[in-house]
């Protein structure tokens, strides 16, 4: 009817030219031999088969010798679509025919194609199935489910809008099958209401994926493809199609559900990208009253303009509807929820301001006690040098030269070492209160090594990550000549001193004087005090001549101090300060005990089982279709990427052809360790998604990328505050014993890497947070197994506790009495992972293992304070991140606080 707002046939707006279709299409030209229908809009379903406007074939028509043609039921750009019986099936189907004219055109005839195969592979009740492409009397055909219904965009229009619990149905109908595409990495980038269908239950299916593309081929379209009135602003700028477009598209849809309105109205395509650009759209409790608040507010949110706004997929937006719980419906039907429909479960909104505020209160002040139980509760507290490394070195070399070493050396490295021979010495033979105040002469050396040549290390690198640096005081061996290591200790005595004599002997005189005064008074000793005794311990390479002195030790009764020293031709080439608790490292032909054995053979059995395992079971979720491909290659890139940069900060690199080789060797070893961590997270993460769900719900999400979820920033503020809690506890525990007059427990070990450098420093970050994601993967599968076993939750955590607080008990040797605090750790641990889940026992055991093993001290005048504020404030930036992004956008100080 002229001058109506709307088609006659179907109801569809006739409307400004910002509603129309937008696609690509290529000029083509038409047979001559069949002339082209004049295009029209799409038609709706109507009721009545004879009101049908003819179009290529006539009602009756059979054609392939299997479908009968009963009526047109619509035609558009893309072709024509018929209502027809399958004859040899016996059900209605759909038919659409691409029309001649564009069935020339290559790129519009792989389009028709390409539909077919984008939509083959989504099965869900409320996508409409596509069953197969043929080429019936001359034409391209595409066959695919009848429904028989009206389309969405058509009911609005005769009825305006849907009533609210009608609408909050279809939205969650709408959502579920567009999450289903989503997870196959389809797009549809064509959503609206007209190509919704309502089937005769009332059942929402989603139609028309003519212009549907795979996720990874969107972004590499240059043009604009879909309706105008529901793309996406960043579309209608020609920046291509995400997810995250087609959510907006799902916000259009559902604005107009329940108002009855387009959310935007324009005249113009260049208005309508204006207002979709700067304007925001009316908020629907506006126009209807009854409006539900959530409702609108995930509306709104679809809408947003910032695509980083909106929510990330269509499962979230049917977990924010009223009353939605996905995962719940997927595991009351037997199945196993994917990992799409495990992120979008659990809360979306943010915590209220003053818990986020206590969580960050409580990780501030839980630092701010550990960095003072730190002082005496680990071994560099206690120590703590007053040296930094660049004046030992130089008093390293000082040395060297008066010995006789005044060549330049072409490469020098050097670092801090732990004497743990010396602390075990200690803890068997002092047990007073005070045995640990005594620690500031040897407890920590540092050593300084220089070579003629390169310094390549001889060992696998990846296996020295844990120093941060591949060359170690004996690694390479020194045995090049003119290789020389000394030894000091934190106040820059000489402690050890070995050098590699020439290989060639070409002096012929020896000096009669050594220097063995002058070596004595670098090591702080006065040499007048030491007797000489026959020397005993021989040095590691040749001399000519050896001397030996002893000397009584003031604080050790009975065991006298002993220097061993050797020379060649007059130069010093070992010496050696030797204490009660020194070891002849050389002598120990196997330091393994039958129990180490034990364990070792143990680890390899269950790194074997682990991996034959691991590979039969992923095998098996893959063809099932549960395993995680894309966390688990998330996963497995993110592992690749951090052992990458810790290796590159950390090792020492030289440019020669054995540094090479071991660049070959790391890049396969972290190779294999990515592979061995994808086969495992493939092969037990679906086991935990089917029966465990709620513990990686905000671990599902950050893989997925979505780092600023509300659910991820309160997971990762929560861990943050058991891990400074827990920090807390371990430190302290060890000091207890102090309180009751007896001797405290062994101070705690660092990773004395971090003091040789900033480059270092983040390098040992980076290897903290690898092997942290390894231990924290493993203690959530450990805890899955006893569940799984168990059956009981609580047994489960007690099974737990039981397990591996006696192992940490007996691991570090402490007293008993002491395992009900190593007990409150675990229970805290299993707490962490039971009640917030993954994300947030990673983000726990990250706090607590920075705190426990780097550099932390409250003496900011030592030297190594910057590490100190370098580690303090990447535990602060991860806590106060998890604090910003768990408010989920409310105010820091909350609504009340403000209006005050």
């Amino acid at each position: 009817m002229e001058g109506s707002s709307f088609c006659e046939a179907c109801g569809t707006a006739i409307s400004a030219v910002n509603e129309l279709p937008t696609q690509a299409v290529m000029p083509s030209v038409p047979k001559a031999s069949r002339p082209v229908p004049p295009s029209t809009p799409s038609v709706g379903r109507l009721a009545s088969y004879d009101s049908m406007p003819i179009g290529g074939f006539t009602p009756g028509t059979v054609i392939g010798e299997r479908y009968r043609i009963i009526g047109l039921l619509g035609r558009g750009g893309m072709g024509e679509v018929y209502r027809a019986d399958d004859l040899k099936l016996g059900q209605p189907v759909a038919l659409k025919f691409l029309p001649e004219s564009l069935a020339e055109d290559p790129v519009l005839r792989e389009r028709f194609f390409a539909e077919v195969r984008i939509a083959r592979q989504i099965s869900h009740p409320n996508v409409c199935r596509v069953y197969d492409v043929a080429e019936l009397e001359g034409q391209h055909c595409l066959s695919m489910e009848y429904i028989d219904g009206e389309d969405l965009g058509s009911l609005l229009t005769r009825i305006s809008r849907l009533p609210i619990d009608k609408a909050l149905d279809i939205s969650r109908q709408i959502c579920a099958g567009l999450a289903a595409a989503h997870e196959k990495g389809v797009l549809h980038r064509d959503l609206k209401p007209s190509n919704i269908m309502l089937d005769g239950r009332g059942r929402a299916r989603i139609t028309d994926f003519g212009l549907a593309v795979v996720a990874e081929e969107a972004s590499q379209e240059n043009f604009v493809s879909g309706t105008p009135a529901y793309l996406a602003p960043e579309q209608l700028a020609g920046k291509g199609a995400s997810v995250r477009s087609d959510i907006y598209a799902l916000g259009m849809v559902l604005y107009e559900l329940y108002t009855g309105k387009r959310a935007f109205e324009a005249g113009s395509l260049a208005e309508l990208r204006n207002k979709k650009e700067n304007a925001a759209p009316t908020p629907p409790s506006q126009m209807v009253k009854e409006m539900d608040p959530v409702v609108e507010r995930v509306i709104l949110r679809c809408l947003d303009n910032d695509p980083r706004a909106r929510p990330p997929s269509a499962l979230q937006v049917a977990a924010a509807l009223p009353g939605a719980d996905p995962l719940a419906a997927a595991l009351a039907a037997g199945e196993t929820p994917s990992p799409e429909t495990v992120a979008a479960s659990g809360g979306v909104e943010g915590l209220k301001p003053r818990l986020a505020w206590a969580c960050l209160a409580v990780v501030l002040i839980g630092l701010m006690f550990a960095a003072q139980l730190n002082v005496k509760a680990t071994l560099l507290g206690r120590v703590r040098p007053q040296k930094p490394p660049e004046v030992l070195i130089e008093r390293a070399r000082e040395i060297l030269k008066k010995a006789g070493y005044t060549d330049p050396p072409a490469d020098f490295a050097f670092g801090f070492e732990p004497d743990r021979s010396y602390v075990e010495y200690i803890r068997e033979h002092d047990q007073s209160r005070t045995r640990w105040d005594r620690l500031e002469g040897n407890a920590i050396n540092f050593w300084y090594r220089q070579s003629p040549q390169p310094i390549e290390p001889a060992t696998f690198p990846g296996l020295s990550i844990s120093a941060f640096a591949g060359i170690y005081p004996n690694d390479p061996p020194v045995e090049m000549s003119g290789m020389a290591t000394v030894w000091l200790n934190p106040q820059g005595r000489l402690s050890e001193l070995i050098a590699v004599p020439p290989q060639v002997d070409s002096s012929a005189d020896t000096p009669v004087t050594l220097p063995w005064d002058m070596l004595m008074t670098e090591a702080g000793v006065d040499p007048a005090r030491y007797m000489r005794v026959p020397p005993a311990w021989l040095p590691p390479t040749f001399s000519d001549s050896r001397s030996a002195w002893e000397e009584p030790s003031p604080y050790w009764p009975g065991h006298p101090i002993r220097i061993e020293a050797a020379a060649f031709k007059g130069k010093p080439v070992y010496f050696k300060v030797i204490g009660p608790w020194t070891r002849p490292s050389r002598m120990v032909t196997n330091s393994m005990t039958s129990g180490e054995h034990a364990q070792a053979i143990l680890l390899i059995a269950i790194l074997l089982a682990l991996f034959v395992g691991g590979a039969f079971f992923a095998r098996r979720n893959l063809r099932l279709g549960r395993g995680d491909r894309r966390g688990a290659s998330r996963l497995a890139v993110f592992v690749i990427t951090i052992m990458s940069i810790s290796w590159i900060l950390g090792e020492s690199h030289v440019a020669t052809m054995g540094e090479l080789g071991l660049a070959v060797m790391f890049a396969s070893w972290t190779l294999f360790v990515a592979v061995f961590i994808w086969i495992l997270y493939v092969a037990l993460e679906p086991f935990i998604r089917r029966r465990w769900p709620a513990t990686i719900v905000s671990w599902s999400r950050l893989l997925a990328g979505e780092v600023r979820d509300p659910l991820v920033g309160r997971d990762l503020l929560f861990g943050s505050a058991f891990g400074a809690a827990s920090s807390v506890i371990i430190l302290s525990s060890g000091l207890l014993p102090s309180f009751f007059g007896r001797a405290p427990e062994t101070p705690l070990f660092g990773l004395y890497g971090a003091l040789t450098g900033g480059r270092n420093l983040v390098s040992g970050l980076l290897w903290i947070v690898t092997l942290t994601l390894f231990v924290s993967l493993a203690h959530l599968f450990l805890l899955f197994l006893l569940r799984t076993v168990l059956r009981k939750q609580w047994a489960a955590a007690a099974a737990y506790i039981l397990i591996l607080a006696p192992l940490r008990v007996l691991q570090s040797s402490v007293p008993w009495e002491i395992a009900f605090f190593v007990a409150a750790v675990f229970g805290l641990y299993v707490f962490v992972l039971m009640r917030f889940g993954l994300l947030a026992f990673i983000a726990c055991q990250l706090v607590r293992g920075l705190v426990e093993t780097f550099p932390i001290t409250t003496q900011f005048s030592l030297w190594y304070s910057g590490y100190t504020l370098l580690t303090l404030a990447f535990i602060g930036a991860i806590a106060f991140f998890g604090f910003y992004t768990s408010l989920g956008g409310h105010p820091l100080l909350g609504k009340a606080v403000l209006e005050e």
